[in-house]
C-alpha cells in the first residue's frame, strides 16, 4: 500500500503550532582548512563550481533578520557549520552579533558553532565567553584514531592542534561539547574513547556513524562521497560496521551507565531515553519526521538537510523568497514526513521502531527481501536498542516518580556484578 501522502494527527499538530525551526548555516560554505577523509561535505564544493565560498555581509544580516523573525517562539538558536566557519575570521562574527541584537526584538538568542577547532586562540575564545557561545569541537578519541581521517590539507596530523584549543577553551571557561565520527578505526575502542573524552573535560559528547560510499573522480583529489546507487559506488574505507556500531555504543553505555548518569551527558543516551518517555528526543534522526532543522548556504541556498544538498532538494534562496516562506513550502513538508512513509514494513513492526524511527535516511543502504530501503546501521542499532532496554525502562520509572534517573547506577552496578560483567 502506497502510504507516501499518508499524515498523522502529530503531523497536522505540528504544522499547526507556531512557526518554530532552527537552521545550520554555512557562511562558508564547504571551505575548510582541513581535508578529513570522511567529510560529506567537502564535495559540495562541486555544487557551486568549486569556489571558495564566503556569505557577504548583506546576505548575513539579511538571513539574521528573516531567521528571527520567522521564529514565533521567545527563544531562537544560531548553529553556526560548516566547512569550518572560523575560516572567515572575528570580525563576521562580531558583526552578526551586533544584528542580532539588532533584530532580537526581545527574543533570546543562543549562538553554537561547530569547528574542527584548529584555529582557536586565546582571541577566539574571549569571544566565545564574551557572547556564551557552545562551541562544539570536532574530535574523533584518542590520537591515533582521530589522526587516522582528519587530516589537514599538507596531510599532516591535527590532534595535537585540536587539544591544545580544547585546554584553551577550558582555560578561559567556554563551554564546549564534542562530536566525534564513530568510524572503523572506532570499533572495539568504545570504552576507552569514552575514557578519553571524560579525561579531557567534555561532558556532552556526540558519537555520529560514518556509513558512507564513494567513487574516484579524475577531476577531484579526492574520492567523492554518492549514494550507492551510482555506479562504480564502494563503500568507504572509513566506514562503520553495523555490528561494530552496536558494539561501540553498548561499550560506552556499559562505562556510562554504573557511574556517570547525570554528570555526563551522551546524546544518543539522551535521546533513547527521550524515546521511552515519550517526549522530543532532541536529535533528528531519532524523530518520526524531520526537515525542521534547514541549511542555509552560503549564497543563501536552503535545503532540508545538509545531507540532502543536492539540486533536487534545493528549496529556494533566502534573497528570492523569505525563509518563513521557504519553511513552509509544501516541498519541505513532504522531504520530513518522508522519513516515516518511506520506512519498510519490517521496520513499522519492529518493536523498537519507537527509540529508533529508522534512524537517518542518508544511511537506508541495505533492501530487505522485498527491495525496499532499509538502514545499514539496523543490526547494530537494534543489538544497543535491545541490550539497553531494561536500564532505560528503570531510569523511565524512576522519572515517572519524580527521581533522578541516576538512581540506576547502583541498581546497574548490582545487576552487571550478578551477570558477571
Amino acid at each position: 500500500m502506497d502510504n507516501s501522502r499518508t499524515i498523522t494527527l502529530d503531523d497536522a499538530r505540528k504544522e499547526l503550532r507556531p512557526t518554530a525551526f532552527s537552521t545550520m548555516v554555512k557562511p562558508a560554505g564547504s571551505a575548510c582548512n582541513l581535508d578529513c577523509s570522511y567529510c560529506y561535505y567537502l564535495d559540495k564544493a562541486l555544487r557551486y563550481g568549486g569556489k571558495e565560498a564566503v556569505m557577504s555581509d548583506e546576505l548575513l544580516r539579511e538571513y539574521i533578520r528573516q531567521y528571527i523573525t520567522a521564529n514565533a517562539v521567545p527563544e531562537v538558536t544560531f548553529c553556526w557549520h560548516g566547512g569550518e566557519p572560523l575560516l572567515l575570521g572575528l570580525d563576521f562574527y562580531q558583526k552578526a552579533m551586533a544584528w542580532q541584537r539588532e533584530y532580537a526584538d526581545g527574543k533570546k538568542i543562543v549562538n553554537t558553532i561547530q569547528t574542527n577547532a584548529t584555529l582557536i586562540d586565546e582571541r577566539w575564545c574571549e569571544f566565545f565567553w564574551l557572547n556564551n557561545f557552545l562551541v562544539g569541537v570536532s574530535l574523533d578519541g584518542p590520537q591515533d584514531i582521530h589522526d587516522g581521517f582528519r587530516l589537514d590539507k599538507q596531510g599532516r596530523p591535527t590532534w595535537e592542534k585540536v587539544m591544545a584549543s580544547v585546554d584553551l577553551l577550558r582555560r578561559f571557561g567556554v563551554e564546549f561539547n564534542t562530536l566525534s565520527v564513530v568510524s572503523s578505526l572506532s570499533e572495539g575502542r568504545g570504552k576507552e574513547i569514552y575514557s578519553f573524552f571524560k579525561s579531557v573535560g567534555s561532558h556532552y559528547m556526540q558519537f555520529l556513524p560514518a556509513v558512507e560510499h564513494v567513487v574516484d573522480r579524475p577531476d577531484f583529489r579526492r574520492p567523492v562521497i554518492v549514494s550507492p546507487e551510482t555506479e562504480g559506488a564502494r563503500l568507504a574505507p572509513w566506514s562503520v560496521s553495523a555490528k561494530g556500531y552496536g558494539q561501540f555504543l553498548k561499550d560506552v553505555f556499559d562505562e556510562w551507565v554504573v557511574s556517570d548518569v547525570g554528570e555526563y551527558f551522551v546524546q544518543m543516551f539522551d535521546a533513547t531515553l527521550a524515546q521511552y518517555c515519550k517526549v522530543q528526543p532532541g536529535v533528528c534522526s531519532m524523530c518520526e519526521t524531520c526537515g525542521d532543522c534547514l541549511v542555509v548556504e552560503h549564497n543563501g541556498d536552503v535545503y532540508n538537510c545538509d545531507h540532502f544538498v543536492y539540486p533536487e532538494y534545493l528549496l529556494g534562496n533566502i534573497l528570492e523568497k523569505p525563509l518563513v516562506e521557504i519553511y513552509d513550502d509544501p516541498k519541505r513538508f513532504r522531504f520530513g514526513v518522508a522519513k516515516r512513509t518511506s520506512l519498510p514494513a519490517e521496520c513499522m513492526r519492529c518493536r523498537f521502531y519507537f527509540a529508533c524511527r529508522g534512524e537517518c535516511p542518508k544511511h537506508r543502504f541495505d533492501r530487505t527481501a522485498s527491495g525496499e530501503a532499509r538502514n545499514s546501521l539496523c543490526a547494530g542499532l537494534k543489538d544497543y536498542f535491545r541490550y539497553t532496554q531494561p536500564y532505560f525502562e528503570r531510569m523511565r520509572d524512576l522519572l515517572i516518580l519524580k527521581k533522578s534517573p541516576a538512581g540506576v547506577m547502583s541498581w546497574a552496578r548490582k545487576n552487571k556484578m550478578d551477570n558477571g560483567r
